[in-house]
């Protein structure tokens, strides 16, 4: 079944939908996860769209001043929405977050399962004019600004997935949204994707990459990218369709599901596939593409590699600059904390944490880091013992990372140590 707020009633807990406006007209879907013996859900008009402006709303005033909950944001992954985090009954990354104490939220890009906007119709190629950086500098930003405005804290905690670390990084970075992370205590890595791995070098993918922007979109289209997958999803009985798109994502990414729950494995997939834009599908697969150049800083590192051929290697060179010049993100990046996947084929999680480890984003300060030899892309969600190996942790970096005057008035998620708040 593809209803979030089902899975969330099965382990005691809730769901309300917000509706949430993005600065170019979209509108997306915000859930959020609550206790419904300590909260009351908001009105259907309080939870409408509150028009486009991000930031500038005054922040809701909350009664209680005291035994709070810490909010955090979960982004999903591409091709999928935020019912990923709910698909494993207790063991869901959002459920076992809000059972330990903190304010759950859940958000989706734009499209998702029901495209809308507030004056394009989905017929219309202009309401499929976007890729990843939108979904990181308008989707994100709404999202964030939504969830500050109704929790009325200064920052909030962010848990991303795959394509969700993308959109965050390309938000982050100092030619985009930099003044986002001064929202955000903490931004929890999982499967980060920055650099590609091996499964890109596929035939079928090297194919896709061999086309022209003019070819991309003759083959398929300028509006969802194959938009069968989502008909198909509705036609079939639940169990059906989630075998068959297990096989089907399993060969094309290369993935298992050697540690997850089997008989769990057809939930899984109730939240995959979702409308995505065939313009996001040609930024990650297209000519030009991150397939191609393997990482989403190329830009910047292609371009300071081409000066050292220019200039020479010479460190006194004043061409060359300093290695802060090519740096991907600003001074207000917030802390970063990483899971990564050592079996992971889709994305290479290493070299991104390389690249921070060697001083290439001297104002990225990482606060937290691990390697899953055995995971995959998709374990660090959905593994049996995904909560011991990530979801601990993610709730004591989350804890470790608010500021003083947030922890002063929040509860004490259940099972934190008090005494690793050094770790920060």
């Amino acid at each position: 079944m593809c209803d979030v707020a089902y899975y969330a009633r099965r382990v005691g807990l809730d769901v309300e939908t917000f509706r949430v406006q993005t600065e170019d007209g979209f509108i997306i879907t915000l859930w959020h996860v609550y206790n419904p013996q300590e909260y009351a859900p908001l009105s259907p008009e309080q939870r409408r769209e509150r028009g486009p402006v991000v930031f500038d709303s005054k922040k809701r005033p909350n009664s209680s001043q005291s035994n709070r909950r810490y909010p955090v944001l979960l982004i999903h992954g591409l091709l999928q929405s935020a019912g990923t985090y709910c698909t494993n009954d207790d063991d869901s990354l959002a459920f076992y977050l809000c059972k330990s104490g903190y304010d759950v939220w859940l958000g989706n890009n734009r499209c998702g399962k029901n495209p809308e906007h507030t004056s394009l119709s989905p017929s219309d190629p202009r309401m499929w004019s976007w890729d990843i950086r939108h979904l990181g500098t308008l989707d994100l930003a709404a999202l964030t600004s939504r969830v500050l405005y109704e929790t009325g804290f200064e920052k909030l905690g962010l848990v991303c997935h795959s394509q969700g670390t993308t959109q965050t990084f390309v938000a982050l970075a100092k030619e985009h949204r930099p003044e986002l992370g001064e929202r955000i205590s903490v931004f929890c890595a999982l499967a980060p994707a920055a650099y590609a791995g091996p499964l890109v070098s596929r035939s079928y993918f090297r194919f896709m990459q061999l086309l022209s922007p003019r070819m991309f979109r003759l083959v398929f289209g300028i509006h969802s990218f194959i938009p069968s997958m989502v008909t198909i999803q509705r036609v079939l009985h639940p169990r059906i369709y989630g075998t068959l798109a297990y096989w089907v994502f399993s060969f094309l990414f290369g993935w298992s599901d050697a540690r997850w729950d089997r008989d769990l494995r057809h939930r899984m997939f109730q939240f995959a596939p979702v409308y995505v834009s065939s313009e996001a599908m040609r930024w990650w697969l297209g000519c030009e593409s991150f397939a191609k150049h393997k990482c989403i800083l190329s830009t910047m590192e292609d371009s300071a590699e081409e000066t050292r051929v220019d200039h020479g290697d010479d460190p006194s060179d004043p061409c060359l600059g300093s290695r802060g010049d090519k740096a991907w993100f600003s001074p207000q990046v917030p802390p970063f904390a990483l899971w990564i996947g050592g079996s992971d084929a889709l994305v290479d999680g290493r070299k991104l944490l390389n690249r921070f480890d060697d001083g290439c984003e001297p104002n990225v300060r990482v606060v937290h880091s691990k390697i899953i030899d055995e995971y995959e892309h998709l374990d660090v969600l959905w593994a049996m013992d995904s909560i011991e190996q990530v979801g601990k942790e993610v709730r004591q970096v989350l804890f470790n990372t608010m500021s003083d005057d947030a922890r002063s008035i929040c509860r004490v998620p259940r099972g934190i140590n008090p005494n690793l708040i050094d770790m920060q």
